[in-house]
């Protein structure tokens, strides 16, 4: 028993540590990358990378976890923060986020109180382009791929392992069930889910 305490009374300030420094590293990497950011709450190390013609800009609030030791629900990673050229990403307050990709090509949108579960990615491109020439060009000719914006409203809460695709609006108060692939739009105050997400039933509450 005193051996089982003692290793827990352990793994408590080695998370108390790694804390604190996962803090100051990711405070260095929003400065290093130009992120207007408020307060926020990390565990574990982000990967963040803002185009020097990207704009990235945080709430108040805000909370990220990545890696082995947040959130555990299984397929742990960092989250991964893209912002390309000329591209918007905005985070608005309250906004949670586990394990998360966001790769922000045009133009991503996260309004306030917005909860997103583990391992969910959110994609405003395709990546690469449909046309066949292009895309199997050496090197690849990617600058006709298709990006389209996407917002997520106020009060949303995305379950994990969920894709969001370009082009899509989640009304507020939605809730999308684990897993989805989001295709289309979403519209408030309705409950999706599945691959591809279907309107399962009104959210009253």
């Amino acid at each position: 028993m005193l051996i089982r305490i003692f290793f827990k009374i352990i793994k408590r300030i080695n998370l108390a540590i790694a804390g604190i420094f996962s803090w100051i590293i990711t405070w260095m990497k929003f400065k290093l990358n130009s992120v207007e950011f408020n307060d926020f709450k990390v565990g574990g190390y982000p990967q963040i990378a803002v185009s020097l013609k990207g704009k990235f800009s945080i709430g108040k609030n805000f909370i990220i976890n990545n890696g082995r030791y947040y959130n555990i629900i299984g397929r742990q990673q960092p989250c991964y923060i893209i912002v390309g050229p000329n591209a918007n990403l905005k985070i608005g307050n309250n906004v949670g986020i586990s394990c998360t990709a966001i790769i922000c090509k045009n133009s991503i949108t996260i309004g306030d109180n917005v909860k997103i579960g583990g391992n969910t990615v959110i994609y405003d491109t395709d990546f690469h382009s449909l046309d066949v020439k292009s895309r199997t060009m050496i090197p690849e000719d990617t600058s006709n791929a298709i990006t389209q914006p996407v917002i997520i409203e106020a009060n949303v809460f995305i379950g994990a392992h969920t894709t969001i695709l370009k082009g899509v609006t989640i009304g507020e108060n939605s809730i999308v069930g684990a897993c989805s692939v989001i295709t289309k739009n979403i519209p408030s105050n309705e409950l999706w889910a599945g691959n591809p997400a279907k309107f399962i039933r009104k959210n009253n509450g």
